[in-house]
């Protein structure tokens, strides 16, 4: 494997990862963002308010993404498997 094959391998899969990775964090800090404003507006400053609402969220959209998810994990790994033949040369 030569240095650029890989340093392109390491690149795909920080991509893949930040692209599977960011709905979720997305979706958190954006609830967050405004579970803060409500409380900031109420003057309801309850720490474990926060939690179920993030939760609710962020499991609303690994079920509304999974299909997605799984599909680009697959098409990655088949890519990847694809590309072993040049990795050992």
């Amino acid at each position: 494997m030569n240095p650029e094959f890989a340093i392109e391998l390491l690149k795909n899969m920080m991509f893949q990862a930040l692209a599977v990775a960011a709905p979720f964090l997305i979706t958190a800090m954006v609830v967050g963002l405004a579970v803060s404003l409500f409380q900031a507006v109420t003057t309801i400053h309850e720490q474990t308010l926060v939690f179920v609402p993030k939760i609710l969220a962020v499991v609303a959209i690994a079920l509304l993404l999974m299909p997605w998810i799984v599909r680009s994990l697959v098409e990655f790994t088949t890519a990847v498997i694809e590309k072993i033949p040049q990795m050992v040369q």
